[in-house]
């Protein structure tokens, strides 16, 4: 291997690693890949892109020739799972870096790992970023939405190829710096949260008209393919869409109904929950959507149940009059309901950045989402125009023009949420997303009986509206 010619280095020659270094050397970036396995580095380098405007691509099993085929100061991204693996690449990496190196770790790593993993590299000299990557595979080879955070200087040695390889909307690239420390993991997971929350809503929508009402897939795929194209406009419209009219390949029906209704994750999503807790931000759809994806792994308990719990089964069986109107009223339904579910991860990112001192702009992260990543959706240019309007805005459901929406979607979301009661049909998202909007209008709630139940067993005190202070009453 030659010395000192590729611009960054790929560790983890994946589907991830393979697709990214591929679209950089497309846009005119050497990479050179390290993985330990030798059929992924032969298969790196023989599949490459070998177009006039693609540079070269060459790849390793060993670590140090690796490292000297990169120029100073090296850029270098892991493309690793999460975990002790990150760890252990960093400190097989160590003694062939110098200072002034760069890391990215662009797996998705908790936030809490990526502080510590930076305060150690600063250490030693290397210049250490944490950056979530977002769209799969293709985005990952066509252009991924990228979410950087960390050591500012590593972000200016990397930064050309980044936003040349990234996704693009309306001329701009769908990655940016997003602030200090590990703020672009901190996105990523918040990003990810969000995209439970959605994915859990349309999953009950599709429920409500595949059990609710007895839809043909054709009839629901046609359903989503029209939502896809107005006002929900995304990317997880457009595959669910595609996913209802899959063939079996090895059966003579639908691959999605010999699919376990068993929804596992890897975390993110109750990452999200956790944080939500810890800056006591309310993110009740997103948990909703972590809990359900637990309920569902309860397969055998769950059927169980279903034999010896009564209530309404499966709506009605047969498509009632109204059908049409039903449907209608959840299109409504979902809209709002994914309008909240953006709310409240902005909610906690911003209230995040506040406790984590990044600095990130929620305008900047609704621009990068906007393309490449697997939440992007017509929504998020309406989100970036929210925060361009008010930097300040302490929640989504603030803004006039969102709040309008919000309010013409509640009284379907409120017809939904009683057809899914009525028929016995789980829908925690939709009531979860209900329960917020309307909470979020109570401008009283009855915690102040919580506060006295918890001064009554506990002597917790309490606060009182007529005056300054904290009390503490003999209940008994």
């Amino acid at each position: 291997m030659a010395s000192k010619e590729a611009e960054i280095g790929i560790v983890g020659l994946g589907a991830m690693g393979a697709n990214l270094g591929w679209n950089i050397a497309e846009h005119g970036y050497p990479v050179a890949g390290l993985d330990n396995s030798d059929d992924k580095t032969e298969a790196f380098a023989t599949n490459a892109p070998k177009d006039g405007d693609s540079a070269p691509v060459t790849a390793t099993t060993d670590a140090g020739a690796f490292a000297a085929r990169l120029r100073a100061p090296r850029a270098i991204m892991l493309l690793v799972p999460a975990g002790d693996v990150v760890d252990s690449v960093i400190d097989s990496l160590l003694p062939h870096l110098d200072k002034g190196d760069v890391l990215i770790d662009g797996g998705n790593s908790h936030f809490v790992h990526t502080d510590r993993r930076a305060a150690d590299l600063k250490a030693a000299g290397i210049h250490f970023m944490g950056m979530g990557v977002s769209g799969g595979e293709d985005g990952a080879r066509h252009g991924p939405s990228m979410m950087p955070g960390g050591d500012a200087e590593g972000w200016k040695r990397v930064q050309d190829m980044l936003e040349a390889a990234s996704a693009h909307v309306d001329g701009e690239p769908c990655v940016a710096w997003l602030g200090k420390g590990s703020a672009g993991h901190y996105v990523k997971m918040v990003h990810n949260g969000i995209e439970y929350g959605l994915m859990e809503l349309i999953a009950e929508a599709y429920d409500l008209m595949y059990r609710g009402l007895n839809m043909s897939r054709e009839q629901i795929q046609a359903t989503f393919a029209a939502w896809s194209k107005g006002e929900m406009a995304s990317f997880l419209m457009e595959i669910t869409a595609d996913i209802f009219t899959k063939r079996d390949p090895m059966s003579d029906g639908y691959l999605l109904d010999e699919i376990l209704d068993a929804a596992r994750q890897k975390g993110t999503g109750m990452w999200t929950s956790q944080e939500a807790m810890e800056n006591k931000v309310p993110t009740p759809i997103i948990d909703a959507a972590v809990a359900m994806r637990n309920l569902s792994d309860f397969k055998a308990q769950r059927e169980q149940a279903s034999r010896e719990l009564s209530g309404p089964h499966d709506g009605q069986g047969t498509q009632p009059d109204g059908a049409d109107a039903l449907v209608e009223a959840l299109g409504h339904a979902l809209y709002g309901a994914m309008i909240m579910t953006y709310a409240q991860g902005m909610h906690l990112l911003q209230e995040g950045n506040k406790a984590h001192g990044y600095g990130i702009d929620p305008q900047t992260v609704a621009r990068i989402w906007r393309g490449g990543c697997i939440i992007r959706a017509r929504l998020l240019e309406d989100l970036r125009a929210a925060y361009a309007r008010d930097p300040q805005l302490p929640n989504l459901v603030f803004d006039p023009d969102l709040e309008k929406r919000l309010e013409h979607s509640q009284p379907q979301l409120r017809e939904v949420v009683r057809t899914a009661a009525d028929w016995g049909m789980p829908a925690p998202g939709l009531m979860a997303a209900l329960g917020y909007y309307d909470a979020y209008r109570s401008a009283r709630l009855p915690a102040n009986l919580i506060q006295a139940q918890r001064d009554y067993f506990g002597a917790h005190t309490f606060e009182r509206i007529d005056r300054e202070g904290t009390f503490h009453a003999h209940w008994d």
